[in-house]
Order: C-alpha cells, then sequence, then structure tokens
C-alpha cells in the first residue's frame, strides 16, 4: 500500500493514483512485494531537520529513505523536500513532474536495493531511474 503525506507543505500534486500504479508496476518487475511505503512531501528545512536528528548530516538534499524492508517485501519511509525537487528541475531543465518522478523512483530504488555510494552505483542506479521513468503510465 502507499500512502501520501503532506508535512508543513501545501501542494497540489497530480496523478497520484498514476505514480502509486507505477511504483507498484516497478517493484513487481523486481519480484519483489510491496508492503506499506510512506511518501513524505516536506520542505527543505523540515528535510533538514530529519538529516540533523537521524544521519548528523547538517545540508539539504532533495530525498531521505528509511528502509524497512523485510525479506521479499518492500516496505519504507520517502521524505522528499519540494523544494529541492523544484530548484533541481530548474537546474536540470526537466519539468518539476520529471524531477520528482526521479527522485520518487530513486527512493524505490534504494528500497530494492540499490546503492550510490560509489561512482559504479552511482551509473548503475542512475540508468535503472532513466528505464523505470520510461515505465510510467501516461497522465
Amino acid at each position: 500500500m502507499i500512502f501520501f503525506h503532506f508535512e508543513d507543505i501545501k501542494l497540489n500534486i497530480n496523478n497520484l493514483n498514476h505514480k502509486s500504479l507505477w511504483i507498484k508496476d516497478v517493484v513487481n518487475q523486481k519480484n519483489k512485494e510491496l508492503g506499506e511505503l510512506n511518501i513524505i512531501f516536506c520542505s527543505d528545512n523540515y528535510l533538514l531537520k530529519i538529516n540533523q536528528d537521524h544521519l548528523d548530516h547538517n545540508y539539504y538534499t532533495d530525498i531521505i529513505t528509511f528502509d524497512y524492508v523485510f525479506e521479499n517485501t518492500i516496505s519504507g519511509d520517502l521524505f522528499i523536500s519540494i523544494e529541492r525537487i523544484d530548484d533541481n528541475a530548474k537546474n536540470l531543465n526537466v519539468s518539476f513532474n520529471d524531477e520528482l518522478d526521479r527522485v520518487i523512483i530513486h527512493g524505490v530504488l534504494h528500497l530494492l536495493g540499490y546503492k550510490d555510494k560509489s561512482m559504479a552505483d552511482k551509473l548503475k542506479i542512475r540508468a535503472e531511474e532513466d528505464f523505470c521513468l520510461t515505465l510510467r503510465p501516461l497522465n
């Protein structure tokens, strides 16, 4: 089950049902089961506080993923800064929705076991993000 939450922001995101179906499809294609996935949209400051309190990092980020995966069942919390998504989209010259989807699927891929610490891992997860973006349903 996928739940969408909004913390300290007001935002209208279209097609949340499409996003849910897409995420489920990606998880199923990896031969995993979807447990409970919370996607929490928030501000930079909200996510910074989580970064400081839970990871001892003192910088802004676009996403923090908390992994509750158990065996073959994918579960977790994805905290996503809408301000970082907006800035990234402008800097990368892509739409807000495309950048949002990339960050969402990035978090899901972490839950599926993909890493991004080394350059080789970064290239691998980026290629998988690109592939997953092609699987999105049409709005």
